[in-house]
């Protein structure tokens, strides 16, 4: 496991809110349903992602777009379009409304014979782990085609136009892979600023010690094991970690451990001491001292908020 991957595990479509419109112009669809996370990706034709904190960013075939929420924002053939607007995501977001859980999704809002094909997938993205892959995430960000997201991008088209038992599941598989590609490309690429945590796992030492703490963040780590682990002395370790992470070893881990434990509080039937445990802590006091430290609410606050 990487940091990365870790993230993801909060981020997952499953009966994921699916749209698949075919348009003509003029159009004007407001996505409203509140996602924490919206993939765009046009199979064919062109149009425009309006946003409240960008300028408007065209969207061309083979493109992808991840928009951040909860606000609303447009896909229209172009700015200013005169078209009149139509909300998807609150009144198209059930069967019985011809909608976004159903494998059709908008397709009854367009023009059966229109030019540009739009396919939609609203991510739900829950507890302290996804939220740090979301505040690592422009509020609009996009990639281009290439070898990746092309293959996800023609299995998809191909998939609904299809009615065959199972579909939900594939179309699900499909576009978490589809947003994964895209987030990876994202990230890679030269003008994009990626976070520490990101651009430290191509680091042959920080990455491997990386990989350790998140394969095993319960266990009792030291410098001295993590440095021995990933073949360094111990202060060239603590002195690289800390300049390509930008905090020493230790405090990344404790940190990533109270994320993992504010998701795992708000859990059922979980006591604070269970919790305590998993992260790694021999008791209940010593991992509500840290809790707080980090969070700045105790345990039992966190999880009554929640």
């Amino acid at each position: 496991m990487d940091a990365f991957a870790d993230l993801l595990r909060g981020v997952r479509a499953n009966g994921s809110v699916f749209g698949h419109s075919i348009l003509s112009p003029p159009w004007s669809l407001r996505f409203v349903d509140g996602a924490p996370l919206t993939l765009c990706a046009l199979l064919q034709g062109e149009g425009w992602i309006v946003t409240e904190a960008q300028p408007p960013r065209r969207l061309t075939v083979g493109e992808t777009v991840v928009v951040r929420g909860p606000r609303p924002f447009l896909f229209v053939d172009e700015p200013g379009s005169r078209a009149p607007v139509l909300d998807c995501g609150e009144h198209c977001s059930y069967p019985a409304d011809g909608g976004a859980r159903h494998r059709l999704g908008w397709r009854a809002c367009g023009d059966p014979g229109g030019s540009t094909t739009l396919i939609v997938g609203a991510y739900p993205v829950r507890g302290d782990v996804g939220g740090r892959l979301l505040r690592a995430l422009p509020p609009v960000l996009g990639v281009s085609e290439d070898g990746d997201t092309a293959a996800v991008s023609e299995r998809i088209a191909a998939e609904v136009e299809l009615d065959r038992p199972g579909q939900q599941v594939v179309l699900d598989r499909l576009l978490d892979w589809m947003l994964i590609c895209t987030l990876r490309a994202w990230f890679d690429h030269p003008d994009t600023h990626a976070p520490a945590w990101y651009t430290a796992l191509a680091d042959p030492i920080v990455g491997e010690a990386l990989r350790l703490m998140h394969d095993e963040p319960a266990r009792p780590w030291t410098v001295a094991q993590l440095a021995s682990r990933v073949g360094v002395s111990r202060a060239a370790f603590a002195r690289r970690f800390t300049t390509v992470v930008g905090q020493p070893p230790l405090a990344y881990l404790t940190r990533w451990r109270m994320t993992i434990a504010a998701d795992l509080l708000v859990e059922a039937d979980t006591t604070v001491a269970d919790v305590a445990r998993r992260v790694g802590y021999a008791d209940a006091f010593n991992f509500s001292a840290a809790f707080k430290r980090v969070k700045g609410v105790s345990p039992s606050v966190h999880r009554s908020r929640r």
